[in-house]
Parts: C-alpha cells; sequence; structure tokens
C-alpha cells in the first residue's frame, strides 16, 4: 500500500479520541496496572505520548524539512516521562495530549507538502537517514501501537478471570 498524508493525519486526529474514550474516568486499578517491573501503564504511556508530541514528531518533521545544512536529530528520551508529575490527574494529560495534537497536526497540514518533502532525509541517532514520510508513517504507527500495548495490558488484569475462555482471547497469550 502507497503512502498517503492526509490518510495518516485521519489515524493521528483520531488518538486522543480514542484514548479519551478508553481511558477517560476510569479507576486508578485499570490506569495503573502495568505488565510487571519495566512495563508501562495505560497511565505512563499517555505521558510518554504527550512528551513525544512535545520533542519528537514535529520537531523532527522540521528539522527535515528546514534549510539547515545539519539534519541531525537529538536523541529522544523514550523514558523522559518517568521523570514527570506522577500524580497528575489524567483526565489533565489527555486533554494536554489533546491539545498537544491538535497543535501538531495544525502545522503539519499547514505545510502542504509536497511529494518531493516527503522523500527529505534527516538524520536519527540511532537509525541513520530517514525521509520525512518514513518518520510520519512511524508516528501513525507508534500511535497504534500504544493503543494496542493499552488494550493488551488492561485485558491482562483479568488474565487468570477469563478461566477457560482464555484459549479464545488471543490478546492474552504471549
Amino acid at each position: 500500500m502507497e503512502f498517503n498524508l492526509k490518510e495518516s493525519i485521519e489515524i493521528l486526529e483520531r488518538t486522543p479520541s480514542v484514548l479519551e474514550a478508553l481511558l477517560k474516568g476510569l479507576s486508578a486499578s485499570w490506569i495503573r496496572a502495568d505488565e510487571g517491573q519495566g512495563s508501562w501503564s495505560p497511565y505512563v504511556v499517555v505521558g510518554h505520548l504527550i512528551h513525544g508530541e512535545k520533542t519528537d514528531w514535529m520537531v523532527r518533521a522540521n528539522i527535515i524539512l528546514s534549510q539547515k545544512k545539519n539534519k541531525n536529530f537529538t536523541p529522544y528520551d523514550r523514558f523522559a516521562q518517568l521523570h514527570e508529575d506522577q500524580d497528575r490527574p489524567l483526565k489533565d494529560m489527555l486533554s494536554e495530549f489533546r491539545q498537544l495534537r491538535s497543535s501538531n497536526l495544525g502545522q503539519l497540514k499547514a505545510k502542504d507538502i509536497s511529494n518531493e518533502e516527503l522523500r527529505s532525509e534527516g538524520t536519527h541517532p540511532e537509525l541513520g537517514k530517514v525521509t520525512l514520510q518514513q518518520l510520519i508513517s512511524a508516528w501513525v504507527v507508534h500511535d497504534l501501537n500504544h493503543i494496542v500495548q493499552i488494550s493488551r495490558v488492561m485485558a491482562k488484569r483479568y488474565d487468570t478471570e477469563v478461566g477457560p475462555w482464555k484459549a479464545y482471547l488471543g490478546i492474552l497469550r504471549n
């Protein structure tokens, strides 16, 4: 399937609503559940998505589209959210995520990106040369990955409670 910027934005626009529908108003036992030491709860994932909106996707897109000769990305701290206030209400975090995403997508749409610009490159500190198209594609898949992760973590709360139905519930199989 060929990359389509408009269709990519369709997914990126929906992520805040999906997360709000899934998480807003849930008890702490749902939003703080994780899969064990070193894993992320839905709460931590939302913090991670906020950090990405502030420091990753559009920051890197702007580097790629800039006229600067040096198009090196700053390393991204995938764990920065763990150093933030862990008592902040989730509803506030979901609201911030919605606002940041809306702002970032407004900027992305305003750029009226051409097919040639989609092939423009930046340099990722670990992956090397990457194109704007790859960055935006990764942004979309990153959102979908974390939606699946949140769903999996929540489902595993009832891993044993489902009894024999576990055989039919792929989300509970490792």
